[in-house]
């Protein structure tokens, strides 16, 4: 059977058992419903950078034969402990690992490696690789220096892992971890003081055929 190509904005039973299949693959695409919105489009971007493929609008079919064959979540530090985040720098990927499995996966935008000057506030725009811990945690939206964020979790000084509003296919950040906002409550409550944060940027594996651009 041939299935449809998804575009963002698409509607129907459809597009709720992709959400629910996401869901089930760790790839959380939001609260449920009939409506392919900007929360199941985060996740299927992350689901596709996971499957080896481009991150774009559409469930393809490529991306369909993922859905039906999806790769194995591998860790980045199979040492790293049972409960920890790994960061994966060159996919754009945030991966929440509890009792030694990937729990949730998560696209998300990192620091973009330009300089800034910012109401006073002036460095480079990177997300520094390694070995961290979480250490301080902030509910709810605060606002600082540069920008606004939705439940924090900091892991190495003033860089954290954040729910943003704006969460593009490319690093975008100041050098925190930005997270889709549906994403960043679940994170929190996974993710306690102490617990180990890697950093890292793997080297290209072998990708699958590329989705259509969109």
């Amino acid at each position: 059977m041939r299935l449809p190509v998804l575009r963002f904005g698409a509607e129907g039973a459809i597009v709720l058992a992709v959400q629910r299949r996401l869901g089930r693959l760790g790839f959380a695409a939001g609260p449920p419903g009939p409506t392919y919105g900007p929360a199941m489009r985060a996740a299927v971007w992350a689901f596709q950078k996971a499957n080896g493929l481009s991150p774009v609008d559409e469930v393809d079919g490529p991306t369909w034969h993922a859905l039906a064959h999806p790769a194995r979540i591998r860790p980045l530090v199979p040492s790293g402990g049972p409960t920890r985040v790994e960061i994966d720098l060159r996919r754009q990927l945030l991966t929440v690992w509890r009792n030694g499995r990937p729990e949730l996966v998560t696209h998300i935008s990192t620091g973009n490696g330009e300089h800034y000057c910012e109401k006073g506030h002036c460095g480079v725009a990177v997300t520094p690789t390694g070995d961290f811990r979480a250490w301080l945690r902030t509910p709810g939206w605060t606002s600082g220096p540069l920008g606004d964020q939705f439940y924090t979790v900091y892991f190495n000084g003033q860089i954290g892992f954040h729910g943003s509003e704006k969460v593009p296919r490319h690093p975008a950040s100041h050098g925190c971890i930005r997270v889709p906002l549906h994403n960043a409550r679940p994170i929190y409550d996974m993710i306690r003081p102490g617990d180990p944060v890697y950093v890292r940027r793997p080297e290209p594996a072998r990708e699958r055929p590329k989705s259509r651009r969109t």
